[in-house]
């Protein structure tokens, strides 16, 4: 049993199936990070002092402290239910950073593998009755006629 687990676990797609996966987590932290740290703070300046990581409403006050909270953390704080918009706006973001990225990879996994040539037909139509016969026949089965060349 130890010996089958071992063939399976080292077989090439398991092994990239796991580097991708740890590749991808690392990718999607990078991701969060450009998106919170980077991309984010310049749009929230250009829109007036927005901290979208910030932007939440209250459904709901907190029991332990009342409205208003100056932050999401505050409002958590205090036990406050509330929709966290701005927090899905950065994952939107960050998405479409991910997805592009994904994009251009196998965009460029594509010029890199070989075309295939494309299969020659295997059928052709009878130039009388229009119907698909094989390429090599020399009479039409659906109206007898007979095929030149």
């Amino acid at each position: 049993m130890l010996k089958e687990f071992k063939a399976f676990a080292l077989r090439g797609n398991v092994l990239d199936l796991a580097v991708g996966i740890i590749i991808g987590g690392a990718f999607g932290t990078i991701v969060k990070s450009l998106v919170d740290d980077v991309i984010m703070p310049p749009i929230g300046l250009a829109l007036g002092n927005v901290d979208f990581a910030n932007l939440f409403l209250l459904l709901k006050p907190g029991p332990k402290a009342a409205p208003p909270y100056a932050s999401l953390a505050e409002a958590n704080a205090a036990g406050a239910v509330t929709i966290n918009y701005g927090q899905f706006i950065n994952n939107v973001v960050a998405f479409i950073i991910v997805a592009f990225a994904v994009f251009l990879v196998v965009r460029a996994a594509n010029r890199l593998m070989p075309q295939e040539a494309a299969a020659a037909p295997a059928t052709k139509d009878c130039p009388f009755c229009r119907m698909a016969i094989p390429v090599g026949a020399t009479r039409c089965p659906h109206c007898t006629t007979e095929l030149r060349g």
